[in-house]
């Protein structure tokens, strides 16, 4: 669905919706839109991960905090159980399987292989973090696994996340640009699917949304 559509959707739909849904569905669309915009890869990665944060993080008390890689993944695991015509499978199955394989066989998003650069962990830890997710994506694999699958796939995902936010990296560097461009598309083709699915259930438990708007 394109971002007009799914933007004239929501305008259609929001008056009976709750309220805390509406802010994160405004705020994942216009982030979207941005990202549509960018010209360059690192631009519209960013702006997708936006997007993608809008959409999933919640407001939790500080003793309770989950982690951010959990959280998101509560998140992701949600909407796989919600998506009753397996629109999610399609695109990972399909559309993306073989990105997501080259994906899975490159260190440079993996994150314990920049701990053992930084020297926090020895070699032999990272290669052997890296082979247990690499099994784990292929158990997923074999046995049809979405929500498994995109756990171990966001993990990739949030570590040039990392990269790029936290000035890892160069601005439209030369190194490493075809794991960007792989990460870019599979993060186009599940952002726009993930705001239509919460579209589709306005009335699950979303949880409140971060930093709201407050009237003066």
């Amino acid at each position: 669905m394109t971002y007009d559509a799914l933007k004239q959707r929501h305008r259609c739909v929001r008056d009976g919706y709750p309220e805390d849904l509406n802010l994160r569905i405004h705020r994942a669309l216009s982030w979207w839109q941005r990202a549509l915009m960018a010209e360059d890869d690192d631009g519209r990665y960013i702006f997708l991960w936006i997007a993608f944060n809008a959409a999933y993080a919640t407001q939790i008390d500080e003793q309770s905090r989950l982690s951010e890689s959990a959280t998101f993944k509560a998140f992701l695991e949600k909407l796989c159980g919600l998506d009753r015509d397996k629109r999610i499978d399609a695109l990972v199955w399909q559309e993306f399987s073989g990105r997501i394989r080259v994906l899975l066989d490159n260190p440079y998003v993996f994150q314990s292989f920049w701990d053992f650069h930084s020297g926090r962990i020895g070699e032999s830890d990272w290669k052997e973090r890296f082979e247990r997710g690499k099994q784990k994506a292929h158990h997923a694999l074999g046995s049809g696994n979405t929500p498994m699958l995109l756990g171990v796939i966001f993990n990739r995902l949030y570590t040039l996340r990392n990269q790029l936010m936290h000035g890892g990296a160069t601005w439209n560097g030369s190194v490493n640009r075809q794991q960007l461009r792989d990460c870019t598309e599979l993060l186009a083709g599940l952002v726009p699917l993930l705001i239509e699915l919460m579209l589709d259930h306005p009335n699950t438990l979303w949880g409140e949304a971060c930093y709201p708007v407050i009237q003066d």
